[in-house]
C-alpha cells in the first residue's frame, strides 16, 4: 500500500517541528517521492546523519508502503 505525501509531511514534521517540507510525488503513482526538508536540528549534522533522522521519523516505512524517496535536506540560513 503507498503512503499519501501527506503522510509523508505529517510524519516528518512529528519529528521535526519547525521543518519546511516540501514533498513531490516524482512518477504520480505514491510510490515514488522527492523531500526536501529544512530543520534546525541538522546544524552541524552532517548529510549523511541527516538523512538517517529523517528516515526514522518515517517509523520503517521505507521499502514497505514508501519505496522511494529522493531526500535532500539542509539547516535554515
Amino acid at each position: 500500500m503507498a503512503m499519501q505525501a501527506s503522510e509523508i509531511e505529517q510524519m516528518i514534521k512529528e519529528a521535526f517541528p519547525d521543518a519546511i517540507v516540501t514533498i513531490e510525488d516524482l512518477r504520480g503513482d505514491g510510490d515514488h517521492y522527492a523531500a526536501r526538508v529544512i530543520s534546525k536540528a541538522f546544524v552541524g549534522v552532517p548529510r549523511v546523519r541527516q538523512h538517517q533522522m529523517v528516515y526514522s521519523a518515517l517509523k520503517g516505512r521505507m521499502g514497505g508502503q514508501l519505496h522511494a524517496l529522493a531526500l535532500q535536506t539542509e539547516a535554515p540560513r
